[in-house]
């Protein structure tokens, strides 16, 4: 059985690029997402669309597959779906809930 100290060294030798070019690739995500006040009421919007990214993801959730919603939304591609959900996860990350003590 390995030592603790060398497994931690080869985790993080391997972990941590590899959650640098996630965080990058995210971020290029992002970038796909706009929020303006004038357009959908403030809601975050895919690229400079009136598609919202909740519309996005409710179409999603409620069983309609990325082929069939690419196919509805021509002005779409894949990464922008792939946008949203980069930003709902970064929207859940920085969500903070306070317990009660």
């Amino acid at each position: 059985m390995p030592r603790l100290g060398v497994f931690r060294r080869f985790t993080c030798k391997l972990a941590f690029p590899f959650r640098i070019n996630l965080l990058l690739d995210m971020l290029a995500f992002l970038e796909r997402i706009t929020i303006k006040p004038g357009r959908r009421s403030g809601k975050p919007c895919i690229r400079e669309t009136r598609i919202t990214v909740y519309d996005i993801l409710g179409y999603l959730a409620s069983g309609m597959t990325e082929v069939e919603l690419l196919a509805d939304f021509p002005d779409l591609t894949h990464e922008d779906v792939l946008a949203c959900f980069a930003f709902a996860a970064e929207r859940d990350r920085r969500t903070f809930v306070a317990h009660a003590a």
